[in-house]
């Protein structure tokens, strides 16, 4: 044949990974190098704990309830009327702000349900409440 394809009658027998081997490796160390910058709150509070719950969700803003009641809009100390105003300032940067609400499980419901409506209150529809995902599920108190 002139001009035609030669015919080739060897089969390939193998597939090569190595790309692919290389391209996982990459993205482990991306990964593992990242890992490290996820950033916490630093306030510390007891979370209360479910056996249902979902990983620790990233938002926008952090408002922290501690032990002593005292409110923390990401990381810094703040009054009741100054969280207002953060979290005005923060829907007028970005319409789409949410808020990832932690308080420690001492506070009674109704402080917590309070910084709640402050929150919603002010024009951030989507929020999460943070919790720590218990690692085997808790036996339920009966009730009489």
């Amino acid at each position: 044949m002139a001009g035609g394809a030669q015919d080739n009658d060897e089969e390939i027998t193998g597939i090569n990974v190595t790309p692919l081997v290389d391209v996982v490796l990459v993205l482990l160390i991306i990964f593992m190098v990242t890992a490290n910058f996820i950033v916490r709150e630093t306030v510390e509070v007891d979370l209360p704990r479910a056996a249902n719950g979902g990983e620790t969700v990233q938002g926008l803003v952090n408002v922290v309830l501690d032990k002593q009641g005292k409110l923390f809009f990401d990381g810094a100390e703040v009054s009741e009327d100054e969280l207002r105003r953060k979290v005005v300032e923060s829907l007028a940067k970005d319409k789409e702000t949410r808020a990832i609400i932690s308080a420690d499980q001492s506070l009674p419901y109704g402080r917590v349900m309070r910084l709640i409506d402050v929150v919603k209150g002010e024009g951030i529809a989507k929020f999460a409440l943070n919790i720590e995902k218990d690692v085997a599920p808790a036996a339920a108190p009966a009730v009489p």
